[in-house]
């Protein structure tokens, strides 16, 4: 069953959700830094920490999920109808005023550095395609004869994501 509808719970699950989300837009900027600063030292530890912070975020979210089901479920049973799903601000509108501007504030808060982060996701992964379309333009006029191919140090062909690249021209 689900979990009962607890306010303070819900408070602490939205604010523990933002602070996260302000330390993975830290953690984000400090990558996007590093990669553009071509720092590479301690990448794998940051990526890993990143990871650490979005499963942390997934679980407060399904917890935050629970908790306004739970509340769905409070409201519908007040008279509303039934199978239908009630938007976020429309449950905050049974609770105490007090309860629901605090909610309603947190929530806001929530959106708008989940916003701003993917903004600064964004304007990143726009720059690393341009890098990549750069590498591979800049690879094609340096060895046209290979028509845009990379082939692998045993002469295979290599896979076009760039990932990993080493340049050796001798011979």
């Amino acid at each position: 069953m689900n979990e009962p509808w607890n306010y303070e719970h819900c408070v602490l699950v939205l604010s523990a959700e933002i602070e996260i989300v302000k330390k993975i837009f830290i953690l984000q900027d400090r990558v996007r830094q590093a990669v553009m600063g071509r720092e590479w030292a301690d990448f794998d530890e940051k990526l890993a920490e990143l990871n650490r912070f979005g499963e942390e975020f997934s679980l407060l979210e399904e917890k935050r999920e629970v908790l306004f089901a739970s509340l769905g479920e409070i409201e519908g049973s007040q008279g509303s109808s039934e199978g239908s799903e009630k938007p976020f601000y429309a449950l905050l509108m049974g609770l105490p005023l007090n309860e629901s501007r605090e909610l309603s504030r947190l929530y806001r808060e929530l959106k708008m550095e989940t916003l701003k982060m993917k903004a600064l996701n964004d304007s990143f992964l726009v720059f690393l395609n341009e890098a990549k379309v750069m590498a591979t333009t800049f690879l094609e006029v340096l060895h046209p004869e290979r028509g845009g191919k990379l082939y692998t140090r045993k002469g295979s062909m290599a896979a076009h994501d760039l990932k990993s690249i080493v340049i050796n021209n001798q011979f």
